[in-house]
């Protein structure tokens, strides 16, 4: 049996200025690290053991999240730019309505390769290019318990690279995650069928 348990980083303070995140670098919030303490305490009840392995987005937000669940495990957490959430370029670190009056919705004839029309921005494709390597890599290692911490929009491409969904199928997929949630996938050992377990469940957290 493989788990693998894939957290979006609890709340950080780019969400309470109301600034684009992307790989605008910024800490947790004091109710994020509680999350991140909430997480760490759910998934230890999850996973009943400390033989597992933790990796992480290289985003303080996100790698402070991980290092929470790390410090519950007794483990150290592997960090990677390759599990950062997607790039917004020059809008990073900007207001959000700033964003918002510029950004061009994809097209349904170009939605891999679209990058909303913002200068230094990533595409789908640029997201999937370096995070299924990692994904990949990442399962492949003998241990059965692995727990990956990332962002929201990186989710889905993580949940696509578990599910061996093809790069150029991935122009519509999306996976609804609110900060702090946590999704189950396993994998079985007799059928080797590859499922969701759960999606983006949050009832750990506080309200």
């Amino acid at each position: 049996m493989k788990d693998l348990f894939v957290v979006t980083h609890a709340q950080s303070v780019h969400h309470l200025e109301n600034k684009v995140g992307g790989w605008y670098d910024t800490d947790l919030t004091p109710r994020g690290r509680e999350d991140a303490e909430a997480i760490a305490g759910r998934l230890a009840e999850l996973i009943g053991h400390d033989d597992v392995e933790i990796f992480s987005s290289d985003l303080k937000r996100a790698a402070q999240t991980a290092q929470a669940i790390g410090r519950r495990f007794g483990k150290a957490v592997e960090e990677t730019s390759a599990l950062r959430e997607i790039s917004y370029g020059i809008a990073g670190g900007k207001p959000q309505a700033w964003l918002d009056a510029r950004y061009t919705p994809a097209p349904d004839d170009n939605r891999l390769d679209h990058d909303g029309g913002i200068e230094g921005a990533e595409s789908r494709r640029d997201v999937a290019k370096r995070v299924y390597p990692c994904v990949t890599e990442i399962i492949a290692r003998p241990c059965a318990t692995q727990v990956i911490v990332t962002h929201g929009f990186t989710l889905s491409i993580v949940v696509s690279a578990w599910m061996k969904v093809p790069i150029e199928a991935c122009g519509f997929i999306a996976f609804p995650a609110a900060s702090g949630s946590i999704t189950h996938l396993r994998q079985d050992d007799f059928f080797r069928n590859r499922a969701v377990a759960t999606l983006a469940d949050a009832s750990h957290l506080a309200p």
